[in-house]
């Protein structure tokens, strides 16, 4: 295959190798047809050529023929005659070549044409024979394309039916399903009659309770000092006291009836607060409350996504909520037992921590009073060995004082008290010598 590019749109097209041959061919035959034209008009330009050419060497072979002498007239005009004759011949030598040639060239053509037609005619049953064979291969895509349809119709029916059976099915279980549940609500409607929903499941935990729960607990609530309270509260202990599982109840029932319909959602936030103030380990909403719901409908609802350990569940699933629960809850009995073991030694070691503490604080006590009346004395003594010192302080003042006083009471002389006073000097004198002190007569 050959990509062609039209001259004319610029747009590519496919075409094989016959094809090809058959367009280069009829190029081929154009060129010919054109050279050949263009060979015959240069032939035809030549003639003309020649003859003119002749014809001005006619001319000036006869001008120089008639400058010459008179004598040699005759010769020349002779000689013209054959000149003549040479041009006549060599121009119809010319024209025979030339229509030779013409000849040949036509025959080329008249061939060259034959062999355009027949091309033609052969490129003409090559494209009958294509456009026959296009028309067959797209008869047999039409054909193709049809049963594709078809099949995809019938394809389409099938997957029709088979959704139609589907949902025919799935209608018909739900018609069954509600049956079952309208059944069941007359049953349960039947067996409640002049009782609630608490006391009939109530009565239903009595009847197995022997048999089932010889230990367990299951009494109203009772304590609503929180401000809320549950409806009924189950416990079971093993011999020794531990406890296996707690569960908190809520007993929700509501008649067709009811002008303002409940749904569970509305009781889930404060049965989780009863659980929680009540220590219970898991909650339980025992429910009739829309009837019609395909999750509540289908068995145990655990809501643990919005309220930890906590089950929805209808009536009739009441008692195996219970035995569920209970019996998950044995396999971490031994767990449970060991972790009440380790809690009461615990509670030992506490106790004794807290003995020892309360020792230890009143000791403390018992030595900071001893500690703070220690040192009260302590700085009652330093007060008084202050204040002896300095009364020993200034004892040892007045001893040095008077060791002074007495240094100099013993430095006095008779000499140093007349010192500067003759009058002094000169009674001491008399009386040294014996004489009157006033030295009269």
């Amino acid at each position: 295959m050959h990509d062609i590019i039209c001259p004319h749109c610029s747009k590519a097209f496919k075409i094989d190798e016959a094809g090809y041959a058959d367009i280069l061919k009829q190029v081929r035959d154009d060129a010919f047809e054109q050279q050949l034209h263009e060979r015959l008009a240069l032939a035809e330009k030549d003639k003309r050529n020649a003859v003119e050419l002749a014809t001005a060497k006619a001319a000036s072979e006869s001008q120089r023929a008639a400058a010459a002498k008179d004598a040699e007239i005759q010769g020349l005009r002779a000689r013209l005659d054959a000149g003549e004759v040479a041009r006549k011949l060599a121009v119809a030598e010319a024209l025979n070549a030339v229509e030779k040639e013409r000849d040949r060239l036509q025959q080329q053509l008249a061939q060259a044409r034959l062999d355009q037609q027949s091309a033609a005619r052969l490129a003409e049953a090559l494209r009958a024979n294509e456009l026959q064979q296009a028309t067959a291969a797209k008869d047999a895509e039409i054909a193709r394309l049809k049963d594709g349809l078809e099949r995809a119709a019938l394809e389409k029916q099938l997957a029709e039916k088979s959704l139609r059976d589907k949902y025919d099915t799935q209608i018909k279980d739900r018609d069954d399903a509600i049956e079952r549940l309208r059944d069941m609500k007359a049953r349960l409607s039947t067996k409640m009659v002049g009782e609630t929903l608490e006391q009939h499941c109530e009565t239903e935990f009595n009847r197995i309770r022997a048999t089932a729960f010889a230990r367990a607990y299951f009494e109203k609530d009772n304590d609503a000092r929180s401000g809320s309270k549950g409806d009924y509260i189950f416990r079971e202990s093993d011999e020794n006291g531990t406890e296996i599982v707690s569960i908190m109840f809520e007993m929700k029932n509501e008649s067709d009836g009811t002008a303002t319909k409940k749904s569970n959602e509305d009781f889930l936030k404060e049965l989780d607060r009863d659980r929680t103030e009540k220590g219970c380990e898991y909650a339980v909403l025992v429910s009739l409350l829309e009837p019609d719901s395909e999750l509540y409908n289908g068995g145990i609802v655990d809501v643990f996504h919005r309220y930890p350990k906590m089950y929805v569940v209808r009536p009739q699933f009441f008692i195996p909520i219970i035995t569920l629960l209970r019996n998950a809850a044995m396999n971490s009995l031994k767990y449970k037992s060991e972790l009440a073991l380790v809690k009461a030694q615990n509670v030992d070691i506490t106790n004794f921590e807290n003995e020892l503490e309360t020792f230890k604080t009143a000791f403390a006590k018992n030595y900071d009073l001893a500690s703070r009346r220690f040192q009260t004395a302590i700085d009652e003594i330093d007060k008084s060995i202050d204040h002896l010192q300095k009364t020993k302080e200034a004892l040892l003042g007045t001893d040095r004082n008077l060791r002074l006083a007495n240094d100099k009471a013993q430095d006095v002389t008779i000499k140093k008290l007349t010192r500067g006073n003759p009058t002094m000097a000169a009674k001491f004198a008399d009386v040294k010598n014996g004489g009157p002190a006033d030295g009269g007569g």
